[in-house]
Parts: C-alpha cells; sequence; structure tokens
C-alpha cells in the first residue's frame, strides 16, 4: 500500500478567519488597486450618490469648503475699518480702548518693504515722537494714540503702547509664538511749546495718512528739524506777555490803570527772577517759590504806603500768571480716561507747585503785616461789576497766555475768541446767581467743546485750543483771599476758601474733559459704534 503523503504547504495553513490581514480581499474578490486621486476613507462617497455641494445645508458625504488652515475661515468676524477720511486721534483712541481680538483689520503698509518692517527703527520712531508729546503736556490716552498710529502705519499692527508720567514703552508681538520686542524711553525734561507739539501732530497725521507716503527717513528727518527749531517768540516777547496777563487779570478783579502796571511790573520782575533761578538749575519748586515774591511785595509795599489803590488785585494778578492751570487739566483729564497712575503724578506735581506758590505769598505777606501793613479781606471779595471792561481784559489775558503757550499765530486769535465766549458765558451764570463751581463748570464746557471742534476742524491737538482760553476761570481771588486769610491766624477761613479754590479748579478741570467728550459722544466717526459695542470705554473704570 502505498504510504500517504503527508499535508503540503497549502494543507498546513490555517483555515481561521483570524489569520488573515485585515487588509487582504476576501476570497472571491479581485484585489484592486485604488487611484491616488480617490479618497479610501471610510467617510468616501458610496457609488452612486451624487456630489452635494459643501455648505451648512449639505450632505454628511459632502466635502468640507476647506482642508487646511491656511485658507479656513477665521475665529471671529473682525470689526471693519474705519474710515480714513475721519481723524486719526478718533480711529487710533477707539482702538486703544477696544480688545485685540475685535480690533478692526489692519490695513496694508504702505511704507513696508518686502522683508518686512524694521522693528527697531519704527519702535524708536514712536517713542521718540510719544517724548515729544507727553514732554509738551499732551493727555496720556492721546500720546499711546499717537504711538499706536505710527506703530501701526509701518506695519506694526501688533504693538502695545505705555504711557506714565515719565516713561513711554512699546511693545511688539511679531507672532504667537516669536518672541515679544519691547523698547522705552525716560521723560527727563518738559517743556511748554505748543508750536512744536502742532508739528508733532502734522507729523503724526501724515504718517497715518493712506494717501501718503512717508518713509522712515523722512519721518526722522522731520522730526529732527521739529526737535532742532527754536520757539517762535523770544524771550523778552514772553516776558511782556507775563506782565500784560498780570496786569489783564488785575483788571478783571477790579484794579484800575495804577494797579495794571503795578501787577505788570511784578509779573516781570517775577518772571526773571525765576529765569535767573531756572538758568542755574534750581528746580521748578523753588522758581515758582521766587516768582510768587515781587507781585506779593509790590501789593503789600502799596499798603504800607497807604495808596488808594486795590492793593490786593495786584497779589491776585500774579498768582493769575502762576497758577498751573496747564497741568491740572492734563492730570484730571488722565484721571477720568483711566491713566490713573499718571493722573496721581499730575495731581502731585500740581500740588508741589500750588505749595510753592502758597509758600513765596505767606512770606511776603507774613513781613508786610509785622511792618504794620492792614490789607482788608473784604476787599478781595467785593469786585465791582464792569462787563465790558472785562471781557476786553479776559481776551487780552488768553491773548498773552497763548503766547507763553508758544501756540502757533494763527491759532493765538482763536483760543482768545473762546476764552472770551467762556468769560461772557461765566459772567451770565453769575449774574443769574448761580454759584461759582457750577459756573465755572458750564464755562469750561464749552471751552472744551469748542477746542475739540476746532482741533477736529484742524486735525490737531486740542489743547492749544484750550489751555489758554481757561485762564480767565483760574481761582485767583479765592486763593489769595485764603492765603490773606492763614497769614491772619484765621485758619478755618483761610481753609474754606483754598478748598473752594480747589473746587473752582477741579470744575474746570472736568468741564474742559466733559466738554471734549461730549463732542466725541455726538460726533461719532463712522464704523467706531459697532466696534465700541464689544467693550464701552466706560468699563475701563468700573473695576471688572
Amino acid at each position: 500500500m502505498a504510504e500517504a503523503e503527508g499535508p503540503g504547504p497549502e494543507d498546513r495553513k490555517p483555515k481561521s478567519d483570524e489569520a488573515h490581514s485585515a487588509f487582504t480581499p476576501p476570497p472571491g474578490t479581485a484585489p484592486g488597486v485604488p487611484d491616488e486621486d480617490q479618497p479610501t476613507s471610510e467617510f468616501a462617497r458610496p457609488e452612486g450618490v451624487p456630489a452635494v455641494p459643501a455648505g451648512p445645508e449639505g450632505s454628511a458625504f459632502a466635502a468640507p469648503a476647506t482642508y487646511s488652515a491656511q485658507h479656513s475661515p477665521p475665529a471671529h468676524t473682525p470689526a471693519p475699518a474705519f474710515p480714513a477720511s475721519s481723524p486719526w486721534q478718533d480711529r487710533m483712541r477707539t482702538m486703544l480702548r477696544m480688545p485685540v481680538d475685535v480690533r478692526p483689520v489692519p490695513e496694508a503698509a504702505q511704507r513696508q518693504s518686502e522683508a518686512g518692517p524694521p522693528v527697531g527703527r519704527v519702535l524708536d520712531l514712536t517713542l521718540r515722537i510719544g517724548e515729544l508729546l507727553l514732554a509738551g503736556g499732551e493727555g496720556a490716552e492721546d500720546v499711546e494714540a499717537a504711538m499706536f498710529a505710527v506703530a501701526r502705519s509701518y506695519g506694526l499692527d501688533r504693538a502695545e503702547p505705555t504711557v506714565t508720567f515719565t516713561m513711554l514703552s512699546i511693545t511688539y508681538h511679531p507672532s504667537l509664538v516669536g518672541n515679544p520686542v519691547s523698547a522705552s524711553r525716560t521723560v527727563r525734561r518738559r517743556g511748554t511749546d505748543y508750536t512744536r507739539l502742532a508739528a508733532v501732530f502734522r507729523l503724526v497725521d501724515d504718517i497715518s495718512a493712506p494717501e501718503t507716503e512717508t518713509s522712515l527717513e523722512e519721518a526722522y528727518r522731520r522730526l529732527a528739524v521739529i526737535r532742532r527749531n527754536r520757539h517762535p517768540y523770544p524771550t523778552w516777547v514772553l516776558t511782556a506777555a507775563a506782565g500784560l496777563l498780570a496786569g489783564a487779570a488785575s483788571v478783571l478783579v477790579g484794579g484800575g490803570v495804577t494797579v495794571f502796571f503795578c501787577a505788570a511790573l511784578g509779573a516781570v520782575l517775577g518772571d526773571r527772577l525765576a529765569w535767573y533761578f531756572a538758568d542755574r538749575g534750581l528746580p521748578e519748586f523753588y522758581q515758582f517759590v521766587v516768582a510768587a515774591m515781587p507781585p506779593a511785595a509790590i501789593g503789600v509795599a502799596l499798603k504800607l504806603a497807604e495808596f488808594d489803590v486795590r492793593a490786593s488785585a495786584v497779589i491776585t494778578g500774579g498768582l493769575f500768571a502762576l497758577l498751573p492751570g496747564r497741568a491740572l487739566v492734563a492730570a484730571v483729564q488722565d484721571g477720568l480716561t483711566g491713566y490713573y497712575i499718571t493722573a496721581s503724578a499730575r495731581l502731585l506735581e500740581v500740588m508741589y507747585l500750588f505749595i510753592g506758590i502758597i509758600i513765596g505769598v505767606l512770606v511776603v505777606i507774613y513781613v508786610g503785616l509785622q511792618f504794620g501793613a492792614s490789607p482788608n479781606p473784604d476787599e478781595v471779595l467785593q469786585i465791582p461789576h464792569r462787563p465790558l471792561l472785562q471781557t476786553l481784559a479776559s481776551m487780552v489775558l488768553v491773548f498773552t497766555f497763548a503766547i507763553l503757550l508758544q501756540q502757533e499765530r494763527s491759532t493765538v486769535w482763536i483760543v482768545t475768541l473762546n476764552g472770551g465766549v467762556a468769560w461772557v458765558t461765566f459772567g451770565a451764570l453769575r449774574a443769574a446767581e448761580l454759584p461759582p463751581v457750577p459756573s465755572t463748570a458750564i464755562a469750561a464746557g464749552l471751552v472744551g467743546l469748542f477746542g475739540q471742534l476746532f482741533s477736529r476742524y484742524r486735525f490737531a491737538s486740542a489743547l492749544p485750543y484750550v489751555t489758554a482760553a481757561i485762564g480767565p476761570l483760574l481761582p485767583g481771588s479765592a486763593t489769595y483771599f485764603g492765603l490773606l486769610s492763614i497769614a491772619e491766624n484765621r485758619l478755618d477761613k483761610g481753609l474754606a476758601s483754598l478748598t473752594n479754590a480747589a473746587a473752582i479748579a477741579l470744575a474746570i478741570a472736568i468741564g474742559v474733559n466733559l466738554g471734549s467728550e461730549g463732542s466725541r459722544l455726538f460726533m461719532r466717526i463712522p464704523g467706531a459704534r459697532s466696534a465700541a459695542k464689544r467693550r464701552a470705554a466706560a468699563k475701563r473704570t468700573r473695576g471688572f
């Protein structure tokens, strides 16, 4: 018998289904090679099912509209860009008040090379422009808006500027994963020159305007010219303006011709003394102390000589030329817009300057009392009503104040008219027996409103149209009455009068800011309303 042959290789293969690979074709089917373009996923469309266009109502088998993150739709819909015809201050201020993720789509940078923006040079230019604005007395929010406008115009749309009283910094984030680039600059010296301030605003306007081409080199050249330019008025004009300001202020509070010249002489001497000590490096606090002494000394001398004049008006006129109204308005503006650190520092500066004025006047008054000078406190508050003469004096005061602020000649007449309107409004409200504080606030509100309208019309800073116009509203009489009461050891009346002066000063600052914000409230730029709904500016100050 023939022996049975052993099992062959085919017979030794296991018959179980587990032995087959998951990718092995089942028996009876021809192995096919899938085409490279044919999808083999389990989500592939079966044969015979028609293709359905992609969309929210499409079939489950419809192909997605996009397959890569590069072409995928954004996670949110950004706000539309603001019209370029609106002032850059409004556009940049609105964007700064919005979170980064809802800001409008950045416009294409027209001044950017193919290799990308030179980050270091752009940040340096931005800081230098911000330094000039902050040193010139501009508010912190407007400085940040200018810095943001410059950085955004040169392609750095993810830049975040930060402004404090003496420090400016800016940080640029090139991407979500890239290392941020930061730069800072310290403001060590401040000066009042509104002509330079206006030139910087024009430079920022040209840089941020999409229809103009301002290269980095051109911007640096213009900035260097602005920094080298001398003040528009010589020193002797400034000194004469200080004298005329004090003389006009003395007429405003009831003085005559003799008082006018005495107050002007005292202010001129005080200004020269302040310049003398400033050239020798004496701090500004002591400059205010010595500047307040000559008008007070002339007033005390008139009392000792028993001239039949209002000696109190001489001292009050000298105080008008020294009260730091510009710094006070900027401090309150920063506080109302949420920049509390800068506002606190500026209010502290105002307090020190005010204390310097108080010390200078108190020393002279106390010495005069020791020599037998007997000032009449009631004389300070008994101001005669001379509407036409006082209106002219208020306009002269504003005119000379504008010269002291180194304003452009084209803006001096506008701010003079603005100050005259403010004084007429204040006088009408006081004639209607409205208290001084609300009357001052309403008049200052008109100053802020008209100043903001003028600045929007000329695409410039509002400071040249506002600061000098509040000069006639400054609390010179209340300040002098408080100092005189303290010198006569009547502390209760003195502190009450100084508190009243502080309330009037705050009413001026709040009124100016309220008028400015009112113009922005009722004259909103197109497209800003829908963007501001995402985060209203008022929410910044509510603590959440």
